[in-house]
C-alpha cells in the first residue's frame, strides 16, 4: 500500500530534539509504526529500532543504570522504542537516559494512554512532547484527492470510517470483515490486560449502548441500571475506553447560568467504522435512520483530529439549557468562543439559540452541513 503522508510527520520532526522524548500516542492500527518508518528514512543519525512488547526488551532495559543504557545504546543517538506502555517503569528508565547521555533524541510509541501516563507523566516533566495519532484524516486525505473525489468518498467513510489499511481494501464485505476482527481482537486489547479488567461482555455492552446514543447526553446512573454496573465501574470503564482513543467525552459548557446543564455528557467515537462494527450496522447512509447522528459523529471526530494536527489549542463543549436550547460544539479558544450546530443536508441551517446569543453576544456562530464541512475540518 502507498504510504499517506500523515499530518504528524512535521510535528514529530520538529519535536524531536536532544535529550527529548517524542511521545506518540494512538489506537492500535492507526498507522504509528509505519509513520515510525518513514520518519527514520529521512534520519541521519544511527538508530536503535527497540518493540516494547518483546520480552527480551524487559530484560536489556531491567537495569536501571547508565552504565547499562550507554553500552546497550553505543554510538546511536537515537532512540525508538515501539508500543513503550509494555515495559516496566518505563517512564524512569527514559529519564535516566535523557538526563545522562548527551546528545539522545528518544521516540515512544504507545497504544495505551493510561499505562504511558501513569508511567512517562511525572518522571518526564519538562523533558517530553505528547502527540496523539487517530485514523486518517481529511486533511491527509486531501494531499491525494480532489473536491470531487472527497465529496463523492464520503458516504464510505461515514459508514467504514477511517482506518489506514481499509484503503488497500476493494470490497465492502473484506472492510466490514476488518472492523469486526479490529473491535474483538485489537481495539480492546490494551483494557482486557490492564490489571482488574475482565468483563469484556460488559465493556462491549457499554460500547455498543453508547454507540445507539452518539451525540445524545449520558449519564452515569442511567447507564450503570441498563447494565447492571455500579457508578465508579461505569466511570472507571468509560475512563479508560477514552483514554485508548476509542470514544470521546464532550462536557457541557456553562458560565455558571442557572439553565444551563453541565452534569451530563456526550459521547462519540473517535472513528465511525469502529462505531458502525460495535452495532453491527454497515447499511449504505441513504438506507439508514441514523444519518445525522454519523454525521455528528463523523463531524467531531475529524476536527479532534484537525485540532491535533495543526495544534489548534481549544476547549471543546456542548450547550444545552433546560429549556431545550442547545448547540452540538462550543469552542472556547482563549476566551473567545465558537458555536456550531451539526445539520446533514445541503440546505439546512440553524438559528442561533436566542439565550446563547443573549448570553454570549460577543461569540461567533455556524451552521456546519454538507456545503461548508470541509472548511470546519480542514481550514483554520
Amino acid at each position: 500500500m502507498k504510504f499517506i503522508e500523515r499530518s504528524l510527520e512535521k510535528i514529530i520532526k520538529k519535536y524531536l530534539k536532544p535529550n527529548k522524548v517524542v511521545i506518540l500516542l494512538g489506537a492500535r492500527r492507526v498507522g504509528k509504526t509505519e509513520l515510525i518508518k518513514h520518519i527514520l528514512k529521512d534520519v541521519k543519525e544511527k538508530t536503535m529500532l527497540l518493540n516494547g512488547e518483546d520480552q527480551d526488551v524487559h530484560l536489556i532495559l531491567e537495569n536501571r543504570s547508565i552504565r547499562n543504557y550507554k553500552q546497550i545504546l553505543g554510538d546511536n543517538k537515537l532512540l525508538v522504542i515501539d508500543e513503550a506502555q509494555a515495559i516496566p517503569e518505563i517512564g524512569l528508565k527514559l529519564k535516566l537516559m535523557v538526563d545522562s547521555i548527551d546528545g539522545l533524541k528518544i521516540i515512544v510509541t504507545g497504544s495505551s494512554v493510561f499505562d504511558l501516563n501513569n508511567q512517562l507523566g511525572e518522571p518526564l516533566v519538562g523533558r517530553s512532547y505528547f502527540v496523539n495519532m487517530y485514523p486518517l484524516a481529511q486533511i491527509e486525505f486531501a494531499k491525494r484527492e480532489n473536491y470531487i473525489d472527497t465529496k463523492g468518498l464520503l458516504p464510505t467513510r461515514l459508514i467504514y470510517g477511517a482506518y489506514p489499511e481499509l484503503e488497500q481494501l476493494k470490497s465492502n464485505e473484506e472492510k466490514e470483515r476488518y472492523l469486526k476482527e479490529q473491535v474483538n481482537s485489537y481495539l480492546l486489547k490494551d483494557i482486557l490486560t490492564f490489571e482488574g479488567i475482565k468483563k469484556q461482555n460488559k465493556i462491549v455492552s457499554l460500547l455498543r449502548l453508547i454507540a445507539f446514543r452518539v451525540g445524545s447526553e449520558i449519564s452515569i446512573e442511567s447507564i450503570g441500571k441498563d447494565l447492571d454496573l455500579n457508578k465508579s465501574t461505569v466511570s472507571r470503564y468509560l475512563d479508560l475506553l477514552s483514554k485508548v482513543f476509542i470514544i470521546y467525552n464532550l462536557s457541557g459548557f456553562s458560565r455558571n447560568l442557572d439553565n444551563e446543564i453541565t452534569k451530563k455528557s456526550k459521547w462519540y467515537f473517535f472513528d465511525n467504522g469502529i462505531r458502525n462494527a460495535l452495532i453491527n450496522n454497515f447499511n449504505p447512509i441513504e438506507l439508514r435512520d441514523d444519518q445525522g447522528k454519523l454525521w455528528e459523529n463523523y463531524l467531531v471526530s475529524e476536527r479532534l483530529k484537525f485540532q491535533e494536527y495543526t495544534r489548534l489549542h481549544t476547549a471543546n463543549f456542548f450547550w444545552r439549557t433546560h429549556t431545550q436550547q442547545e448547540i452540538d460544539w462550543v469552542e472556547d479558544r482563549g476566551g473567545v468562543l465558537y458555536a456550531y450546530e451539526f445539520k446533514w443536508g445541503i440546505n439546512k441551517k440553524s438559528k442561533i439559540p436566542p439565550l446563547w446569543g443573549k448570553s454570549y453576544p460577543d461569540s461567533v456562530f455556524q451552521t456546519i452541513n454538507i456545503e461548508n464541512y470541509l472548511d470546519f475540518i480542514t481550514k483554520k
